[in-house]
């Protein structure tokens, strides 16, 4: 065996040691290095699309609950599965096995559906896609949601908080947008502003997306404490869901945050992607290159994945 195979081999057994998130002596917060990936530790499954490994577990693992790596390149140990039902919350989609995350996501999904249930209208929440049993890379759909740490909730107000697995299959969200996503439409109301308002007070939360019109609304309404529209981003789609990304939780040292938001309340930038929309800025004319097809992005294999996501892959 090479020297630098076993010091791989030993920088992987600090690291799964480590799951518990270890701070220093003086209680402040060790700082992040970069996280090694599993590399060759992998051996035979190391170019293996990583989605089709993950995407087959069933079930989380029995290790202290942990998120290690980024938002979309990163895995889970020790999540936990949301409650198909609850008093004020259905998981929609059970096919799909995406209503796991770690025990911070589920804390925080639970109460603000207990929150959104005081709203008028709405029983609660209907809770769409968190992460696998074990995070990582999706068979389909996102990119991100591998480290129990993001969830999308649904804009349809719940009426009924006992529908089939059939029905939750079938039955769909509404679209809140108008104009392309310049603007909400009719079915936007306050109650929607405060659920996500609400999302968004929590500390644990670092940001939340939504379509650029909602984000331009609620900066028109809010009357009272606007440091929480700070979280709140415009991005792309989310008009059938809002999507809450929890920070790493404390003392998760595998576990990679986003940057900060940018400082100040964020409305400004979101009426620059409503006036974009309304008004496509024009193209700058480019000179005329041969083109070549554009390379698709490369699937994450095993090998690609932080180190702790080894042990969670082989966990029993």
């Amino acid at each position: 065996m090479t020297i630098r195979k076993l010091v791989t081999i030993a920088v992987l057994g600090m690291l799964v040691a480590g799951c518990g998130g270890a701070r220093d002596i003086s209680g402040a917060k060790a700082k992040k290095a970069e996280l090694p990936t599993i590399g060759e530790l992998a051996g035979p499954l190391a170019n293996v699309q990583a989605k089709k490994l993950f995407g087959t577990k069933s079930s989380g693992t029995r290790q202290t609950p942990a998120a290690f790596g980024s938002y979309a390149k990163g895995c889970l140990a020790g999540g936990q599965q949301l409650a198909e039902s609850g008093p004020t919350w259905q998981a929609m989609r059970l096919s799909r096995g995406r209503n796991w995350g770690h025990p911070e996501l589920i804390d925080m999904v639970t109460k603000l559906s207990q929150f959104a249930a005081q709203q008028p209208g709405w029983n609660g929440l209907y809770i769409g896609d968190m992460s696998q049993p074990r995070g990582g890379p999706m068979l389909t759909g996102h990119r991100s949601h591998q480290m129990g740490l993001d969830a999308d909730i649904w804009m349809l107000p719940p009426t009924s908080l006992s529908l089939t697995r059939k029905q939750r299959e079938n039955i769909s969200s509404i679209s809140m947008r108008r104009a392309k996503g310049a603007y909400v439409n009719d079915s936007w109301t306050r109650s929607h502003h405060n659920i996500i308002k609400a999302a968004a007070k929590d500390p644990r939360v670092a940001r939340i997306f939504v379509f650029p019109g909602a984000k331009v609304q609620m900066c028109d309404d809010e009357r009272g404490d606007r440091s929480y529209l700070r979280k709140i981003r415009p991005w792309y789609g989310h008009h059938y869901h809002f999507h809450v990304r929890l920070a790493c939780p404390k003392g998760e040292r595998g576990c990679r945050d986003q940057n900060p938001p940018p400082a100040g309340d964020g409305c400004d930038d979101a009426r620059q992607w409503q006036a974009n929309i309304l008004n496509p800025p024009k193209a700058k004319p480019t000179p005329k290159k041969p083109t070549t097809p554009r390379k698709p992005r490369r699937e994450l294999v095993l090998a690609d994945l932080p180190a702790q996501c080894k042990a969670v892959l082989d966990a029993n």
